[in-house]
């Protein structure tokens, strides 16, 4: 941030909960980039430890739908449940929700009915090389 100039509310570093668990004192680390601004998301939430108490403890504001539950999703009635219990808990604990690995309009509009913030995936556009990136963001206004 200090090399870039960059405003740290601009920036969200997405953890996954593998590694928030591998980081000796994860919640001291996680409160100090809180306390500069930087947004927190826990990515693949529900594949790794999984822990509810540690959405108690965790500074983060947003939780990330698995692709491997969205997937299932109009295949899978568990897979689904999951989805929504999720949201729920989300929804309760204040936080934002973004599902990963959309492909169809009907994985978009199921996670939409339940309230989901925000969909990533192959539905909305496929990942792009950093010099694509790059061209596609300063052509922006």
């Amino acid at each position: 941030l200090d090399e870039t100039g960059m405003d740290a509310t601009c920036l969200k570093l997405e953890l996954t909960e593998s590694v928030v668990m591998a980081i000796g004192d994860a919640c001291g680390l996680l409160q100090k980039l809180r306390a500069f601004g930087i947004a927190l998301s826990l990515d693949d939430f529900g594949t790794g430890y999984s822990s509810l108490s540690y959405l108690k403890m965790l500074p983060v504001q947003q939780l990330k739908i698995d692709r491997s539950f969205v997937m299932g999703i109009g295949v899978n009635s568990g897979d689904e449940a999951i989805i929504r219990t999720i949201m729920e808990l989300a929804r309760s604990l204040g936080f934002e929700v973004i599902a990963e690995g959309v492909e169809t309009v009907g994985q978009a509009a199921f996670l939409r009915q339940l309230g989901c913030q925000q969909l990533q995936g192959f539905l909305h556009g496929e990942a792009v090389a950093p010099v694509e990136f790059r061209a596609r963001w300063s052509e922006r206004p």
